[in-house]
């Protein structure tokens, strides 16, 4: 099959969109179909046109203030003209690329929102309300949804009433990555991997250190809220004990799960969460916030949940208690997620 992804951006660009696309990309390539993917560069710096693991990726220029929107002209041409795919398969709700490939004239439209029903700021948030009007047409237009979690399941039908277009495909990991992993633990770590936005709760674990003296936390991301971050840290005193890292090469976040103690993700808003998906699968306890998809993780034992906004001092107790024992919940490998995702694409 021709099989187009279109997203809002690709690797070397990081998070939970781009490494969702990029694994089922290489995935579908090495099975022998021909995959596009369709993206923007608003920063333009990548190649706009080049193959990578066995995927052609097309950059295009966009108009994405404070990282958001993507919106770009030159793409929603190039879709337009774009003839002879098979699938197109359009990825992120908040963001104005899947919205552009509507215009496609492929045989099969599929959709994954990457959808949690509010946005990343309070000005976000409220032009969601006014974009719903032209976001529900990207809904509309598909022959399928897939959801990457039954709690996105229950927003995406509850907001765009589309329940018998949706199914669940969860995202994965790369299981034979963990399989000789071995713990390493030379000091007492909490790791935090992912986006450094407010809504994702790192400011929590940073006031806990207050409470935990034998404690570091390892921060491993970039994003718009480091510098609040590094401010929380100095005013709590535990800069000492807090380190920022990015741009490690998956050798070396492997190496930072092995060494964690617990990891942690107090975000309020996850259709899925790939960072504690690896954790768990890493055999690390992790402590995650309900209100998302990220309660979906919680097992009871190696998973545990808290409420926000959380104390200091209870997250402090938690990270203590932490303990590893089995995950008792299914994680799939990308393999996995990739037949499943044909079986739809073959569908009709």
């Amino acid at each position: 099959m021709r099989i187009a992804q279109v997203c809002p951006r690709y690797p070397p660009y990081i998070g939970g969109v781009e490494t969702h696309v990029a694994e089922i990309s290489g995935r579908l390539a090495r099975a022998g179909h021909d995959v596009t993917v369709i993206s923007t560069d608003p920063a333009g710096k990548y190649p706009r046109d080049e193959v990578i693991d066995g995927v052609r990726v097309l950059r295009f220029p966009a108009f994405a203030p404070g990282d958001a929107y993507y919106l770009s002209p030159s793409l929603s041409n190039f879709v337009k003209k774009s003839q002879g795919f098979d699938i197109v398969h359009a990825h992120g709700y908040h963001a104005f690329p899947a919205l552009l490939a509507t215009a496609s004239s492929a045989r099969k439209f599929v959709f994954t929102p990457h959808y949690h029903g509010k946005g990343h700021t309070p000005l976000r948030n409220l032009l969601l309300k006014p974009y719903k009007v032209a976001g529900s047409r990207v809904f509309r237009r598909a022959d399928s949804v897939i959801c990457v979690s039954e709690f996105e399941k229950g927003l995406v039908c509850r907001d765009f009433g589309c329940d018998g277009k949706v199914k669940v495909i969860p995202n994965g990991v790369i299981k034979s990555e963990f399989a000789g992993l071995k713990t390493v633990r030379a000091s007492k770590v909490i790791l935090y991997v992912g986006r450094l936005e407010q809504y994702k709760g790192v400011q929590y674990a940073i006031r806990a250190l207050g409470e935990l003296p034998d404690y570091r936390l390892q921060i491993i991301g970039k994003g718009p809220y480091k510098e609040a971050l590094v401010k929380e840290a100095a005013d709590a005193g535990v800069s000492e004990r807090v380190e920022f890292h990015s741009g490690l090469t998956r050798e070396e976040l492997l190496k930072c799960y092995a060494s964690a103690e617990v990891t942690v993700m107090l975000s309020k808003f996850e259709a899925y969460g790939i960072t504690v998906a690896e954790a768990l699968t890493a055999g690390v306890p992790t402590i995650v916030a309900n209100g998302s998809a990220l309660s979906e993780f919680v097992d009871g034992g190696l998973c545990r949940s808290v409420d926000l906004p959380v104390s200091p001092e209870m997250l402090a107790d938690m990270i203590r208690k932490a303990e590893r024992m089995p995950y008792m919940k299914e994680i799939l490998d990308w393999d996995d997620v990739v037949r499943r995702l044909l079986t739809v694409y073959q569908e009709g």
